[in-house]
C-alpha cells in the first residue's frame, strides 16, 4: 500500500527525522492561507499523487509570494499528471502540499528496502539525489552505494558512519546523518515498509539533514496490525477494479489486453498470461481467487472482469487442488446468469471434482466453451477475439 508524501513526512516527523514545514490544501485558498501560516518568504506547491517524476510533470512549482502560491496552486489543483509512472491515463490532482522551501546545498538519495535475493534489508545511498534512482543505477551504477543490514541486530552506527563517508558528507553532519538513518530504519522495521524513500535528503545552507520529498509504501500483509496505516490508504488513487476485489480478497491487477482472466494460484495466473501471450492475445488482467474461493467471491471476480470494457473474452483456468473445480463451476454459472453474460468464455478445469464441475457447466445450457488442456484453452480463447 502507498500514502501520500504528506502522509509519509508526517509519519517520518512523529520518529524524529527534519522535514520542512507544510500544510495539505485542498484548494488554491487554502493553499495560500497555508503558506502564510507556515511563514517565510519561499514555497514549495507539490502535487499530491502515488506516483514519481511530479516535477517533470509540472507537478512541483515554487513561489515567492503568497499569492503566487495562490496562482500556482490553480494550475496544479484539477490538473491530470501524466509521465511513465502514471500510464497514460495519468492521475488527477486533488490534494497538493505547500511547504517551507529550504535553502539547499547538496541533494542526496537514501532509501531502504528489502532484498528478497538475500533476505535482508539494504539501505541505498547515492550523491546523485534529486535524480529517479533507477535512471542513476542504469547510467553511472558506481554512484549507487549499498549497505546490507544483518537481520539481527539490524541498523547500527557504523552503518550510518559508513554511509555518510562514501557519499562525502561534511563530518560535521555526519552524527546527525546517523541519527536520520536510525530513525528511517526503526520506520521501516516497525510499520513492516516495504520501501522507505527520501529523495532528495538534503543538507541545507543552514547546516541541517532534511528529507525535502518522502515515499513509503507498506507490505499489505501485514496492514492488519496497523490500523493507523490502513486508515490512510487513499482509494481515490487506486484502480476502482483492484479496490473492489482487495474487499473480497482477490488479487487483481488491471492489465492493458482484451482477454480477461480468473484463475486460482499466483504462478497458474503467470502461467496463463504467458500462454495467452504465446498464442497471440494480451491479458486484460492478472486475478487470482486463491485457494479458498466461494460463489460469491467468483462471482465478484466476474463481475470486475467484466466492469472493463476492453474486455472482449474471458479465461477461466482452474487447477482443483484445495479448490474445488464443482464450486468454481457453480459461481462461474452464478454469475453468467447475472450479469448476462455477453462475451465468449473459455473454461478449464483440472484437479479436484472436475468431472462434477465440467457437467455443472455442461447441463447450464450457458455458451461455455469446455476445454482440456491449457494449451487448448489459450488457443480456443484468442480465437474468440481475432
Amino acid at each position: 500500500m502507498n500514502i501520500h508524501e504528506y502522509q509519509a513526512k508526517e509519519l517520518m516527523s512523529s520518529y524524529g527525522i527534519k522535514i520542512p514545514a507544510g500544510r495539505l490544501a485542498l484548494s488554491p485558498e487554502e493553499a495560500r492561507n497555508s503558506a502564510r501560516s507556515i511563514g517565510g518568504n519561499f514555497w514549495a506547491v507539490k502535487a499530491q499523487v502515488h506516483a514519481g517524476g511530479r516535477g517533470k510533470a509540472g507537478g512541483v512549482k515554487l513561489a515567492k509570494t503568497a499569492e503566487e502560491v495562490f496562482e500556482q496552486s490553480k494550475n496544479i489543483l484539477g490538473m491530470r499528471m501524466i509521465n511513465n509512472q502514471t500510464g497514460p491515463a495519468g492521475k488527477l490532482v486533488k490534494k497538493i502540499l505547500v511547504t517551507q522551501a529550504p535553502h539547499i546545498k547538496k541533494e542526496y538519495y537514501l532509501g531502504m528496502l528489502l532484498d528478497r535475493s538475500v533476505q535482508k534489508v539494504v539501505i541505498i545511498g547515492s550523491a546523485a539525489g534529486g535524480m529517479e534512482i533507477e535512471r542513476v543505477a542504469h547510467e553511472a551504477p558506481e554512484k549507487i552505494i549499498k549497505i546490507h543490514l544483518e537481520p539481527s541486530p539490524g541498523f547500527l552506527p557504523h552503518h550510518g558512519r559508513e554511509l555518510a563517508n562514501r557519499l562525502n558528507l561534511p563530518s560535521n553532519l555526519t552524527q546527525q546523518t546517523v541519527q536520520l538513518i536510525a530513525a528511517l530504519y526503526r520506520l521501516f522495521v516497525e510499520k513492516d515498509c516495504s520501501l522507505a524513500e527520501i529523495n532528495p535528503l538534503i543538507e541545507t545552507e543552514e547546516g541541517e539533514i532534511m528529507a525535502l520529498d518522502a515515499k513509503l509504501s507498506f507490505d499489505d500483509n501485514a496492514l492488519f496490525r496497523h490500523p493507523d496505516i490502513l486508515a490512510m490508504r487513499d482509494t481515490d488513487e487506486e484502480n476502482p477494479n483492484e479496490v473492489e476485489a482487495s474487499r473480497y480478497e482477490l488479487s487483481y491487477i488491471a492489465l492493458d489486453g482484451n482477454i480477461g482472466c480468473m484463475v486460482n494460484g499466483a504462478g497458474l495466473a503467470m502461467a496463463t498470461m504467458d500462454i495467452i501471450k504465446l498464442h497471440g492475445g494480451e491479458p486484460a488482467n492478472f486475478l487470482d481467487v486463491g485457494g479458498g474461493a466461494t460463489v460469491e467471491k467468483v462471482t465478484a471476480a466476474f463481475k470486475i472482469i467484466l466492469s472493463d470494457p476492453r474486455v472482449k473474452a474471458i479465461l477461466v483456468n482452474i487447477f482443483g487442488g484445495i479448490m474445488r473445480c464443482d464450486v468454481i463451476a457453480e459461481g462461474i454459472i452464478s454469475a453468467a446468469r447475472e450479469l448476462s453474460l455477453n462475451v465468449p468464455l473459455v473454461v478449464r478445469l483440472n484437479g479436484t471434482n472436475m468431472e462434477q464441475g465440467n457437467q455443472l457447466l455442461k447441463n447450464s445450457s450457458l455458451k461455455i466453451i469446455s476445454a482440456n488442456t491449457m494449451e487448448q484453452a489459450a488457443e480456443y480463447v484468442t480465437k474468440q477475439i481475432q
